[in-house]
């Protein structure tokens, strides 16, 4: 291909450059100066001098993060074919389309993907109405929680450094949505009333969306993910809510986001035990123990002990934080202690014949896959906070 070059005049370009230039030194200048005065400057955190975002490549992040996200990346029409998503591709639908002429009458009479009608009818012939409420109350909570997962990420995605790091966070956003619709989607099948949002759960989303910077990690990744983690654990098991198991998968790498992130761009002692950020932080996770005050009766309809799911959760959500570095200002286990006495007292005051325990041993996770991920990602066997607790409260 001939291509016929446009005359220019070489004295001209170069003074238009150098303008340029003094333009952009002019320009970086101020937005530099601005920013150090916490006055504004450049919002975008990219670097356009080395093609990447501030904080480098970082690729591990994106490894542990969006690529594998992707790998295990679920569609929801292939695995919630009830739901309205329409996310796959010709090809895959072929092969499921083949994959079902495949199945013998008796697999038929087993799959777990049912379309609308069979799923409702199949509820209603599963549980009783005032378990499918139950349900419904339990999972609404982790509904409106995906829902402010989703803003959460959206703007902590122009909080993180790296390309990594932001490959992360837009893999956690598009999971969030994602979560949200089919959740929806899943608790309005069962045709009950679906509740607001309680006081105490509203308290904490609206704080964690309030929250600053990356103390939004804390709020969401660790205590409302953490919490949306035990509760997918605690429920996969259920009849017909199997595809709870591909949430909790999806969780668990939320959870891990934080520790993986520190351990790329690690807070200063400063960021970590600011005695201002760490009350906040507390805060955010005293309004979490009323909620299991709070959905007692819905759990207990489901043979679910509301204080060990508590004590379960509790644990967990403080092993996590201590793990990502995340200060509480109280130490992990006199604040464990604390919440299991407060347990006891009210079960004392509430349940004929209770005998004192420590719902810091209880673990609500049943299934054998979620049970192993939720080890590796609170590190459940290296630093024995219940044994700790047990330890506090004999003594």
């Amino acid at each position: 291909m001939k291509i016929n070059k446009i005359a220019y005049s070489p004295e001209h370009v170069a003074r238009n450059h150098r303008i340029e230039n003094r333009v952009n030194s002019a320009v970086r200048t101020f937005d530099k100066v601005m920013g150090r005065l916490g006055l504004g400057g450049r919002k975008g955190y990219y670097n356009d001098d080395t093609y990447e975002f501030e904080g480098g490549a970082r690729d591990e992040l994106r490894k542990k993060h969006y690529d594998k996200s992707l790998r295990l990346l679920w569609k929801a029409e292939e695995h919630a074919d009830w739901s309205s998503f329409d996310d796959c591709t010709k090809e895959e639908q072929l092969l499921m389309s083949m994959a079902e002429k495949g199945l013998t009458r008796g697999e038929k009479t087993q799959r777990k993907r049912i379309n609308s009608d069979e799923y409702k009818a199949f509820l209603n012939k599963t549980y009783t109405k005032e378990q499918k409420q139950a349900i419904v109350n339990v999972l609404s909570m982790i509904g409106h929680g995906e829902a402010y997962a989703w803003m959460v990420s959206c703007e902590l995605l122009n909080e993180v450094r790296s390309t990594g790091g932001r490959a992360a966070l837009t893999m956690q956003v598009m999971e969030e949505a994602k979560h949200f619709v089919v959740l929806r989607e899943l608790i309005q099948a069962f045709e009950m009333p679906i509740p607001r949002l309680n006081a105490w759960e509203y308290v904490l989303l609206e704080r964690t969306y309030k929250s600053k910077g990356l103390e939004k990690f804390f709020g969401m990744n660790v205590v409302v993910e953490g919490f949306a983690l035990s509760i997918f654990g605690m429920m996969s098991t259920l009849p017909g809510l199997e595809i709870l198991k591909l949430f909790h998968r999806d969780e668990s790498r939320h959870t891990g986001l934080p520790h993986n992130y520190f351990a790329e761009f690690p807070m200063t002692a400063w960021e970590r035990r600011n005695p201002l950020r760490a009350a906040r932080r507390l805060s955010l996770v005293l309004p979490a123990i009323p909620v299991f005050f709070h959905i007692e009766a819905d759990l207990a309809e489901l043979g679910i002990d509301t204080f060990e799911f508590g004590g379960a959760l509790a644990r967990k959500v403080l092993k996590l934080a201590d793990r990502v570095g995340f200060d509480v200002l109280v130490p992990t286990e006199p604040l464990a202690k604390l919440v299991n006495k407060g347990f006891n007292d009210y079960c004392k005051a509430t349940r004929p014949g209770f005998v004192e325990r420590n719902f810091m041993e209880a673990e609500t996770t049943h299934g054998k896959e979620e049970r192993a991920v939720e080890k590796e990602i609170f590190h459940l066997d290296d630093a024995p906070l219940a044994k700790k607790a047990r330890v506090a409260a004999v003594a």
